[in-house]
């Protein structure tokens, strides 16, 4: 099952991932000081989670019940996530590292692994 563990793991396996806490309550996982994915420590083991998906996809995504446009930044189609069990994890896995690829192509190519995130944990 994907939970916030699983998510982690998944994430900081990505190239120059990096963790950061922004709010005490808030987790996310940056390439190079971009966020690619969000997740709301507030909800526990299973959290909402919040990631950029394809132009192609993000219509699609949004049919799914419990999946919504990111507040704030949906209109660049970010969704969110009510908990991280809405797909299977292959499903999620899938969109995790869409969202990194889509981020990764934009993000500053200068920022190297340790300036783009405050910490980094494994």
């Amino acid at each position: 099952m994907p939970d916030l563990d699983w998510i982690r793991k998944l994430c900081l396996s990505l190239p120059d991932a990096t963790e950061d806490e922004p709010r005490p309550d808030a987790l996310c996982f940056k390439i190079r000081g971009k966020i690619f994915t969000g997740m709301a420590l507030s909800d526990g083991r299973f959290p909402r989670l919040t990631l950029k998906a394809a132009p192609e996809a993000f219509h699609d995504l949004l049919e799914i019940e419990g999946v919504s446009p990111a507040p704030y930044v949906g209109r660049y189609k970010w969704v969110t996530l009510a908990n991280s069990n809405i797909l299977p994890a292959k499903e999620l896995e899938a969109l995790i590292r869409q969202s990194y690829e889509l981020v990764a192509a934009k993000a500053p190519k200068n920022k190297s692994k340790k300036t783009a995130g405050k910490r980094s944990k494994k």
